[in-house]
């Protein structure tokens, strides 16, 4: 039931801030030291010395694998990249879909009808099912943005890891270990991050029992705002923009007069440094010779050192993510679609986690409308309105004409 909030938003939290919404074992963000935590596992090791794989076992399954559970989930993602003649076709019947995250809602939507089991609702099914959401949307992704680009999708590899798979199916080449390392890095860094928008979004749906399919496709749509994950695009034109202008301190002054946002910087959570931005920035200073677009590396650094001056403000995981994207060859259009591709591992992890101790999810509202109004049969609506129009002609009729 609503509460009466006789106009005022007593006791309302907007946004949900610091609102305890959820138990999870999952991710935990810590934005007063910075730090993040998957399952108990700092983030920043498992970039620094694992792969994705092993962070989507973590996050099913709540532990690390062992060799034998690792070689036996990269076997099962690798069978599971190939995507039904159907998707295929219903790929290239979407010629109006802008980017690929509209094609990744829709695709991802129809994947539940090409599920071999979809009345089997065990635990286990739904597993599966999270395992194969995960391996296929890269293929969904870069197929579509293929067909845009007005070439062939190119098929998965299952001899390749996920990450050197995402980045095979994009330019039909296999990547340099350092480009595959740099990928594999911010596939990890995005994972998973607690009760983010999307997240919630995922929970709220599956909280219905609704099937994991339609949660995620949710998840999706929240991602695809401009105010989530769509600003490691904005980063990128911003680098761009600069780039061209050449002088960065101006941009800033400037950006910062207008009270105009510079992208990249400042978290909802974190009341320090990012930690994922800080690794990423570390990680590309130490591999940028290995990497193209190390320009737009450096570029980013100064741009951040400048930012800090004027503003004290740190960057965000967008910040670093996005020229370490860009300098991999991805298209500025993929940027959020790669991200919903990492987020597939803790979306799916949250949805195994909603089932398995279900409440629906049903907040309230603090009612601030009005209230005791009595109702007014049609035919006296009708009649007043047209009274109430005859009143104003008159009204105007009555005015002297203009001079």
């Amino acid at each position: 039931m609503a509460k009466e909030g006789n106009g005022q938003e007593t006791g309302v939290v907007r946004g949900l801030g610091d609102v305890v919404a959820a138990n999870s074992r999952l991710g935990c963000v810590d934005g007063e030291q910075g730090k993040l935590w998957y399952c108990g596992y700092d983030a920043i090791d498992l970039a620094r010395e694992g792969c994705y794989e092993e962070t989507l076992y973590l996050l099913l399954h709540g532990k690390l694998p062992a060799a034998q559970q690792l070689d036996a989930l990269r076997r099962e993602m690798g069978r599971q990249r190939h995507i039904a003649p159907a998707l295929m076709q219903l790929l290239h019947s979407l010629p109006g879909a802008p980017t690929s995250m509209e094609a990744l809602r829709t695709t991802v939507s129809a994947l539940s009808a090409t599920d071999p089991s979809p009345l089997d609702k065990s635990r286990q099914a739904n597993l599966r099912r999270a395992i194969r959401i995960v391996a296929q949307m890269p293929t969904l992704a870069t197929a579509h943005w293929r067909m845009r680009q007005g070439e062939q999708p190119i098929p998965p590899r299952d001899d390749l890891s996920h990450a050197a798979n995402l980045y095979y199916m994009l330019h039909g080449r296999v990547p340099s270990e350092a480009e595959t390392r740099i990928l594999d890095m911010c596939l990890i860094l995005m994972a998973e991050h607690e009760l983010n928008a999307s997240t919630f979004a995922v929970r709220v749906v599956a909280s219905t029992l609704s099937d994991i399919y339609a949660s995620l496709t949710a998840g999706i749509g929240a991602l695809n705002g401009p105010l989530h994950g769509a600003a490691n695009t904005e980063v990128m034109k911003m680098l761009l923009e600069v780039d061209h202008l050449g002088d960065i301190d101006e941009y800033v002054q400037v950006a910062l007069g207008a009270k105009r946002r510079i992208m990249g910087f400042g978290h909802r959570v974190y009341k320090t440094s990012d930690p994922r931005a800080v690794f990423l920035r570390q990680a590309l200073t130490e591999m940028g010779s290995q990497l193209p677009g190390v320009h737009w590396f450096r570029l980013a650094d100064q741009i951040r050192d400048v930012v800090f001056k004027y503003k004290q403000l740190y960057p965000n995981v967008d910040f670093y993510a996005a020229p370490a994207l860009y300098g991999l060859g991805f298209p500025m259009e993929m940027f959020t679609s790669i991200f919903a591709c990492a987020r597939s591992a803790g979306w799916g992890a949250h949805v195994l986690e909603q089932y398995d101790d279900n409440r629906l999810i049903r907040p309230t509202t603090c009612y601030t409308g009005a209230r005791q109004q009595a109702y007014v049969p049609l035919a006296q609506r009708e009649r007043r309105s047209s009274i109430s129009v005859g009143v104003a002609v008159e009204a105007a009729e009555s005015q002297p004409p203009a001079a």
